[in-house]
């Protein structure tokens, strides 16, 4: 198969331009198309090409990882070379992450492209208490619905409800499913436990459930309309304008400075408090995979006055495996957990958050009343539990004595 060098790019406003690969280098151009048409809030609709020596980062965005990727690779590496560009076509389809579409112009390149799905019932999998894998069957049915970042085993799935009428279903919003990973145990467990506890503070949160094995953590996909609209999002390495492997470089101060650039006005505020929220929750409760690709901003299109943060997403203990861990990004300039109290107050000021005792206090209230109706989850989990209860008392000694 020759090499892709060109791809079509459109938005729900229409085509937007091409992306195109020449020379090791990426350049993307607009055309003629309207402002509504932005791909990035960092990147205007304009005159000039936009030049990269890698791919640009809001499609870096749409790129698999980890297990995806590999799964991408056992399937099709004998038949085809998955470079960027292919990886791209592949996985920046119509149930790409935010509202950036690719599409290879030219048929005779043999793009693989999903077939149509009857979807899936989100309470049959809840449920599924089956001798095979219910996660390896979602991921052989959904494989080409790979543009979801992260390494964690996950894939979309298209979810499928009843219709007015008895005998049919339609397919709506899909579903992101997370499976455990040997070296991880209790990982599905911990995450529904960690999101419940955002839940309970009053953090923006995706609808999330547990499997009943507590081997699948689901959440349905918020970059979506009631009616599947698609809605844009950009995560915090696109708009800081780093590629994924980047993920880990920064502060959450810059985080901050992001918000304020890029949200709109009268979202300022509410954005920077959650911002607050959201990184002093996985301080406390032992986050250490808060990077940039974690957080992101939501908006319907680059012209309206709706950009603000995206809901909390991903939260989940990972000092339980891996004792000597450390935060994502820096906090304070500093990166360790130990430390992180001191960090948060500075994180205040970059938020405008003036009561920092109140809202910590607020934050580990949720922790318990989560841990205690929970008690059965968090029984099955013993060291996440331990985890997360030195995390509150930690944070209860330095602002609530």
């Amino acid at each position: 198969m020759a090499n892709l060098l060109s791809l079509d790019v459109s938005t729900p406003h229409g085509p937007s331009g091409v992306l195109s690969k020449e020379t090791g280098k990426f350049f993307f151009g607009y055309g003629r198309a309207a402002a509504s048409a932005a791909i990035s809030l960092t990147m205007p609709v304009r005159v000039s090409q936009y030049v990269w020596p890698a791919l640009h980062p809001v499609f870096q965005m749409n790129l698999p990882e980890g297990f995806m990727l590999e799964a991408l690779r056992n399937r099709f590496a004998k038949v085809m070379t998955l470079d960027p560009m292919l990886l791209l076509a592949i996985s920046g389809g119509p149930a790409a992450i935010g509202r950036v579409r690719v599409a290879s112009p030219r048929p005779e390149f043999g793009v693989p492209t999903e077939p149509l799905h009857q979807g899936e019932s989100l309470s049959e999998i809840l449920a599924w208490d089956g001798a095979e894998s219910l996660f390896a069957a979602l991921v052989d049915r959904y494989l080409l619905r790979a543009g979801i970042s992260g390494v964690q085993p996950k894939v979309l799935v298209p979810e499928a409800r009843p219709a007015a009428s008895a005998k049919a279903t339609v397919v709506t919003q899909d579903l992101i499913v997370k499976s455990c990973r040997k070296e991880y145990p209790g990982l599905a467990a911990n995450e529904f436990l960690c999101m419940s506890m955002a839940k309970e503070a009053g953090l923006l949160v995706p609808e999330f459930f547990l499997s009943k094995d507590h081997e699948l953590f689901v959440m349905r996909r918020f970059d979506r309309t009631a009616k599947g609209d698609a809605i844009g999002f950009e995560d915090m390495a696109v708009l800081t304008g780093r590629s994924a492997e980047q993920k880990y470089l920064g502060s959450y101060a810059e985080l901050a400075r992001v918000v304020r650039i890029f949200a709109s006005p009268a979202q300022v505020q509410d954005s920077l408090h959650a911002l607050f929220d959201s990184v002093a929750l996985s301080c406390i409760v032992g986050n250490g995979d808060a990077h940039l690709k974690n957080f992101g901003l939501l908006y319907s299109d680059p012209t309206l006055e709706d950009c603000r943060l995206a809901p909390a997403f991903d939260i989940v203990n990972t000092t339980s495996y891996l004792p000597e861990d450390v935060l994502a990004l820096t906090l304070g300039g500093n990166k360790s957990f130990f430390a992180s109290r001191q960090g948060i107050l500075d994180l205040a000021r970059s938020c405008d958050v003036h009561d920092v005792p109140k809202r910590i206090e607020k934050l580990l209230l949720a922790v318990e009343r989560v841990i205690s109706r929970e008690a059965e989850i968090a029984d099955t989990i013993p060291a996440v539990l331990a985890a997360v209860q030195q995390g509150t008392e930690q944070f209860q000694k330095t602002f609530c004595p």
